[in-house]
């Protein structure tokens, strides 16, 4: 759904800048509450994954394909305002390196790839979560549903743009039914790829998924062993009729003064486990699926451009300005063999993303200790 130049006038786009810009800087201050040290290089990961993924066209009907756009699984797995950032930080790359998205409607595609998407699907997941049980397969569940309906209202958000600033006359509900009808289709698989990649993390680490958090967590049991000898200081608070059991007591702070040797041991904290196996089985998945899948990937245009070179809409079109870049159209130039040539493509951009991503995620985390320690 990536808008190029010409399709959208001066002005909107402008104002779609404007709007992007705005949730951009709110953002970046949002990321701050939900970034820590090991969320942070997990965040860079999350946006080249989306990069490496939207490189694999899936076929959706006769002549059309679709992609991940990325909203719904950039904002469960890292945060609402970590995920706008993500998509953002795809998209920018994408127009610079790439030729994909106009640098002059990048304004209007953070607006419609990155807000919208993020925005409607968190906002759905959360619904879900609220009102289902509180299970694993809830996370799954409300991820499928979130996505499939994120990207129906990315094309209702796009045609609501076009309908403002549009540069061809084309009547604004056809493109209403053309954008919407074929991005349903693009929804569900949108919804597969979310629930599945949403599903393996949270299958295995559940902790590093963070609409996940106060969802899988259960609350933590003491359990005392009827063959493990009470402490002292538990059989002479047991006795007496007023007494309560010595195990409602298991862990709790004694009041001061009470001789060390009867004080009852608070539970040892369980130790944070690494992050690392998930971030390498991560880029690992990014790199084949760009570096090797992607060659696979569908040829047909997708729904936009299907939809624009039907309805006309596409009569303004405009070349890109970084049309001679040497990775233009997700192939690095010079090379002739084209299974190498786009290999290599999403090799680097899957390695530029990352680089961004996580540099703009590590400042946000870095600033936000800074403000932490200034306070204390």
């Amino acid at each position: 759904m990536h808008v190029p130049d010409g399709f959208i006038d001066a002005p909107v786009s402008v104002a779609t800048g404007v709007v992007a810009a705005g949730a951009v800087a709110v953002s970046l201050r949002g990321a701050r509450r939900e970034l820590d040290e090991r969320t942070a290089p997990l965040a860079g990961l999350v946006a080249a994954f989306i990069f490496a993924v939207q490189m694999l066209n899936f076929p959706v009907a006769a002549g059309t394909s679709g992609h991940l756009l990325g909203g719904a699984l950039a904002a469960i797995l890292v945060g609402p305002y970590t995920g706008v950032l993500c998509v953002s930080v795809v998209l920018l790359m994408q127009g610079v390196l790439f030729a994909d998205g106009g640098l002059t409607a990048l304004g209007v595609n953070i607006t419609d790839m990155a807000l919208v998407t993020t925005v409607v699907a968190y906002a759905l997941f959360r619904a879900i979560v609220k009102l289902a049980p509180r299970r694993r397969r809830t996370v799954t569940v409300a991820s499928f549903v979130a996505a499939l309906v994120s990207v129906p209202a990315a094309a209702v958000a796009f045609t609501a743009i076009y309908a403002l600033g549009g540069t061809a006359d084309v009547a604004i509900g056809k493109v209403f039914a053309a954008m919407v009808g074929v991005h349903v289709l693009i929804g569900i698989g949108e919804a597969a790829i979310t629930a599945l990649t949403v599903g393996a993390v949270v299958a295995v680490r559940p902790d590093l998924v963070y609409g996940a958090r106060g969802v899988t967590a259960r609350p933590l049991e003491i359990r005392s062993s009827p063959l493990a000898p009470a402490a002292p200081g538990a059989v002479a608070r047991a006795e007496g009729p007023a007494a309560e059991p010595a195990a409602a007591t298991a862990g709790t702070r004694e009041p001061a003064g009470t001789p060390e040797a009867v004080r009852t041991p608070e539970p040892a904290a369980a130790p944070r486990r690494s992050a690392r196996p998930v971030w390498w089985a991560g880029l690992a998945a990014a790199l084949l699926c760009a570096g090797v899948v992607s060659f696979y990937a569908s040829a047909s245009p997708d729904g936009l451009e299907k939809v624009a070179h039907d309805k006309g809409i596409d009569q303004k079109k405009e070349d890109h300005a970084a049309k001679d870049s040497p990775l233009a159209d997700y192939g690095v130039k010079d090379i002739t063999d084209a299974r190498l040539s786009g290999g290599l493509a999403g090799v680097i951009g899957v390695g530029a993303t990352l680089a961004v991503g996580s540099g703009v995620f590590i400042v946000i985390r870095r600033r936000r200790a800074t403000a932490e320690s200034e306070r204390g």
